[in-house]
């Protein structure tokens, strides 16, 4: 596994959210060098650690392992579950709006 990638995805996510580490690490009950070791892919985080991270982060622990869960199925719906999350009505309307301009564009409706 590449801990690095997770430690950025976790980092991506903790900034979206305006947090610093330390409030982050306090939060879910680890130093703040551990947190910033995970984010910088230096340590391994154990999942009852993760556990608590992803969901003090309002994500799923798949979103954090994205990289790493190979499935069968399109997951493109559940990042974009993600990605709305904590978002305003009127910006998930605008969300949907670029998408939509974007697939017109690529179908080469434009």
């Amino acid at each position: 596994m590449d801990y690095t990638r997770l430690g950025k995805r976790i980092k991506e996510e903790r900034l979206r959210l305006n947090l610093t580490q330390e409030k982050l690490s306090e939060k879910v009950g680890i130093s703040t060098a551990y947190l910033g070791q995970i984010e910088r892919g230096e340590r391994c985080i154990t999942l009852d650690k993760l556990i608590p991270l992803a969901n003090y982060l309002g994500v799923t622990v798949d979103f954090l392992l994205t990289d790493y869960i190979v499935t069968d199925e399109d997951n493109s719906l559940n990042i974009l579950t993600q990605l709305f999350r904590g978002k305003t009505v009127e910006e998930k309307e605008l969300a949907v709006n670029m998408l939509k301009l974007l697939f017109s564009y690529t179908d080469g409706k434009i």
